[in-house]
């Protein structure tokens, strides 16, 4: 069992090594999860376990909470910038034990397909289970997507230009498949899974790695910029998110401006700032928010630049007399109120839209 264990935490330390922001590390996806099957296979094949599945899912587990844990801890360090260190433990548990917990049921639901069927329709009902807490896990109301296995190539995004076809979906399908063949090769080493012309899943196993790869290379190199291109200034203020909030709105505000004009252009056409880079000491009511200060220095800003739209992210909220949406919440009687993290589009002839 110890062994087991080892190699669930093998399998962690390389989806971690292979997890952004570790610059070109990604190609270690590939064979992230081999040590994980390795070990999944051992409790399937021991006849000295009683309860497979509930071993599968902790060995499972302890992967996916490690390589969890280490790859987004600075979500509780933002929390814990303004919460309270216990709700902020609270609040992290989402993204560090939920999301695991649901790929630990994708290797329980692999370990039941087993008794079914053989290896390898097993092993691509194990990619289809994860596909499944994919997209789980990006559509409902505790989502957090960024542990999708294709999110691994954002810093080797020269290897992904195929992805405007498939979508990120693409990329987990990519690394289950290399992490499949490269783990039936290793069963077949070891005399578990014979097979009868081993040039078959060698060829395959090149064949998935060099074609994606060599047609997202050659894609990338030979990309031309079109003749007239738009001029769009995408802002960064690098604000540090544990004194974000201790700034007063005014002054990211100043910094945001100074930036977009200090590489701004007369014909730049979009200015594009971060998440909540429009904020104030409570949100914004986007009834009134033409009112506000933060707006007034927008659209003076805009008179520089005709052509020019500011799309920001913003904390807004929206006022009822009655419960409109299932979000809204009753702050007085008959008022009830939604808040948003949004996004706005300003424009220079004082067109407003708000995005939630």
């Amino acid at each position: 069992m110890k062994n087991n264990y080892l190699l669930a935490l093998l399998s962690a330390f390389l989806l971690w090594l292979g997890w952004p922001p570790i610059p070109y590390s990604s190609p270690l996806l590939f064979i992230g999860f081999v040590p994980l099957l390795i070990a999944v296979e051992n409790i399937i094949r021991s006849e000295t376990f009683k309860k497979k599945g509930l071993n599968i899912f902790l060995t499972a587990g302890l992967t996916a909470v490690v390589w969890n844990t280490a790859s987004i801890y600075w979500v509780y360090n933002s929390i814990s910038a303004v919460m309270p260190p216990f709700a902020a433990v609270i609040i992290s548990l989402i993204p560090f034990c939920l999301g695991a917990a649901l790929m630990a049921l994708a290797f329980r639901l692999y370990g039941q397909l087993r008794r079914k069927t053989n290896i390898l329709l097993s092993l691509f009902g194990l990619m289809g289970f994860w596909i499944s807490y994919e997209f789980l896990h990006e559509s409902w109301d505790l989502a957090f997507p960024w542990m999708t296995l294709g999110n691994g190539f954002a810093n080797f995004h020269q290897l992904i230009q195929w992805y405007d076809i498939t979508g990120v979906y693409g990329g987990t399908i990519w690394v289950w498949l290399v992490n499949i063949l490269v783990f039936t090769l290793y069963l077949n080493r070891k005399g578990l899974y014979p097979i009868k012309r081993k040039i078959v899943p060698i060829a395959s196993l090149a064949v998935v790695l060099l074609v994606p790869s060599t047609y997202s290379l050659v894609r990338y190199f030979n990309y031309e910029e079109h003749q007239n291109p738009a001029q769009i200034v995408v802002v960064q203020p690098n604000i540090d998110p544990y004194i974000k909030f201790n700034l007063s709105p005014e002054e990211q505000l100043n910094t945001l401006l100074s930036l977009s004009s200090s590489v701004a252009k007369p014909n730049t056409e979009f200015f594009i700032w971060p998440e909540t880079a429009l904020s104030q000491n409570g949100y914004f009511d986007e009834e009134n928010f033409r009112e506000t200060y933060s707006y007034q220095r927008i659209l003076k800003f805009l008179d520089q630049y005709k052509n020019g739209n500011v799309l920001s992210g913003i904390e807004s909220y929206q006022l009822y007399n009655y419960a409109k949406t299932p979000t809204a919440r009753e702050i007085a009687p008959n008022v009830y109120q939604d808040n948003f993290n949004a996004a706005t589009l300003i424009d220079y002839s004082s067109k407003l839209q708000f995005l939630p």
